[in-house]
């Protein structure tokens, strides 16, 4: 009997005692579940945002293609060469022996001129397009030709603004150009193993400034992949000199070596030189400036004489 009380009497006051300790219990396990669930909600958005990014970042790896940098702003070149195969671009061109690419790549330097002369030349491109410039967000300055953007079009920088353009330009701006161009040459010569006087200026050789501005015209979108040799039959080397720096000046711009599942990009600054052979193993593109202005200029030189044209002269 004594054992029957006891446990009688010990039941009631066990499920009284926890009925009645269940809203308090409720109360300090409220803090803690609160706390989870806020974490929960927290580790959740953290999450998204990750995979949001990550989803951003990789639509534009996508879209750029780039898998390695060949050239970085912040390095200093003395000569980096890449050879690759030749295309068969060149066969159905005349061949000129010692000249014609045989041995065919990519390369880059930073001592091909000074900063100081990048800076001189730039300003060059600055006059001369301070005269027009495109309704797009690309203009080309040719002092060769005279070819200047001016809104949709181009007009002829010489005939347009006549004798004025001696207040524009000066005889040493023209020197300088001449002696950059040769400069360039040389470079291009030494690393292809060709004579120097082999090569012949060809057009179009050109300065170029992009900003962010949408474009009006097909010659304002610049920014699709092709080859030099197709689009201009003349080339069989081009160059380019950088004349604003990557991330200071500009955002976006960058030159890129279209290359299945292994894209080259080279990072513009102020006197680096980016060449090549012009054959469709060097298929590029530039990327879209997105904001700033990038300046540049081509050169290109061809193998075949009836293709030269001279330098420009001061009018």
């Amino acid at each position: 009997m004594a054992p029957q009380r006891r446990g009688a009497t010990k039941t009631p006051e066990g499920n009284g005692g926890a009925e009645r300790r269940r809203p308090s219990s409720t109360k300090k396990d409220q803090a803690p579940r609160e706390a989870q669930r806020t974490w929960l909600r927290t580790a959740g958005l953290g999450a998204s945002l990750m995979l949001a990014t990550f989803l951003l970042w990789n639509s534009l790896r996508v879209d750029d293609g780039v898998a390695e940098v060949l050239a970085h702003r912040s390095e200093v070149l003395v000569g980096r060469f890449i050879e690759v195969p030749c295309s068969e671009d060149y066969n159905s061109h005349r061949r000129f022996e010692g000249c014609t690419p045989r041995k065919c790549g990519r390369g880059v330097s930073d001592v091909v001129i000074t900063r100081e002369e990048a800076e001189r030349i730039r300003g060059i491109a600055e006059k001369g397009l301070s005269l027009g410039g495109s309704d797009g967000g690309a203009s080309i300055l040719d002092l060769h030709s005279g070819a200047l953007s001016v809104g949709k079009h181009f007009v002829n920088l010489y005939r347009y603004f006549g004798d004025k353009i001696q207040n524009i330009f000066s005889e040493e701006d023209f020197q300088l150009y001449r002696d950059v161009r040769r400069k360039v040459q040389l470079t291009i010569a030494e690393a292809f193993g060709i004579s120097s006087s082999s090569l012949y200026l060809t057009k179009p050789t050109f300065f170029s400034r992009i900003n962010s501005t949408e474009a009006q015209t097909a010659h304002d979108e610049y920014w699709h992949a092709h080859v030099d040799k197709v689009t201009y039959g003349s080339f069989d080397y081009t160059s380019l000199l950088y004349l604003s720096d990557y991330l200071e000046d500009f955002g976006g711009g960058r030159f890129v070596f279209m290359e299945e599942g292994a894209n080259k990009t080279v990072e513009p600054k102020a006197g680096r030189v980016s060449f090549f052979t012009s054959g469709s193993e060097n298929l590029h593109r530039v990327e879209k400036v997105r904001w700033g202005t990038r300046y540049a200029i081509t050169i290109a030189f061809s193998c075949n004489p009836d293709h030269g044209i001279a330098d420009p002269a001061f009018p």
